[in-house]
């Protein structure tokens, strides 16, 4: 990594204690890269137990082989999105004391806070900051201790993301938005970006689901999406 992990120290109780052989279940989608990975941990005294190329046989390894560690990609198959992180925020809640470390080559909001806040023995690390074998290495067994280890890009990102919530939008769902703010309804904007009501909808309600605006009937929360739009100071495309 180009920059050492942003850490807090966190009560656990396992505890990797010298020269203990930390099972691990490593999932990777990358034949070649699953395989590298593996190797490298077993000559750092890991035992992999399962290797496996997608996020349910993540799950279904865990439950058999009962590891210690968890180090995963996000982007799984089938849909290539975050299957990793949302199977490594499952397994923390079902096994509070599982360390996991999540892999990634990009930045996943939402799932990652989750499994960031679900307690110690977390860690998030950006694939093409690993640039040092024993620094990463040494990350995991923080890790496995109980530590919570960030890549300090991914604290950077994510801090960003928060204070600009208009950031975590496509742009079809700013060109959406910002029509919202000026009063329009779905069907106005439908005809405005030659889109469907239905496309419309949906965006709308990809807006209002990445601000977390809560489901409330008495609140108007396409007044709240555009007041989130208006804050952020974003011009108004297409206006």
């Amino acid at each position: 990594m180009s920059g050492p992990p942003a850490a807090a120290g966190a009560t656990s109780e396992r505890r990797a204690t010298e020269g203990e052989r930390v099972r691990v279940v490593l999932a990777e989608d990358g034949v070649l890269l699953r395989e590298g990975v593996a190797g490298l941990l077993g000559r750092f005294g890991f035992e992999v137990v399962a290797a496996v190329g997608d996020a349910v046989a993540l799950e279904a390894a865990v439950g058999e082989f009962r590891p210690e560690l968890v180090v995963t990609d996000i982007r799984m198959p089938p849909g290539f999105s975050d299957e990793g992180l949302r199977a490594a925020v499952r397994l923390r809640r079902d096994c509070p004391g599982l360390a996991v470390v999540a892999l990634s080559q990009f930045v996943q909001d939402g799932y990652a806070t989750e499994l960031l806040e679900s307690g110690g023995g977390v860690g998030y690390l950006l694939k093409d900051r690993v640039v040092d074998v024993e620094e990463f290495v040494d990350a995991l067994r923080r890790v496995v201790a109980g530590e919570t280890v960030i890549d300090p890009e991914v604290v950077r990102r994510l801090l960003v993301r928060r204070s600009d919530p208009v950031s975590l939008l496509s742009p079809r769902e700013r060109e959406v938005l910002a029509l919202v703010a000026q009063g329009h309804s779905n069907a106005a904007i439908a005809r405005t970006l030659s889109l469907s009501e239905a496309a419309v909808g949906k965006h709308v309600g990809n807006i209002l689901a990445k601000f977390a605006l809560p489901p409330d009937d008495n609140t108007n929360r396409r007044v709240l999406a555009a007041l989130t739009y208006l804050r952020g100071d974003v011009p108004a495309s297409g206006a």
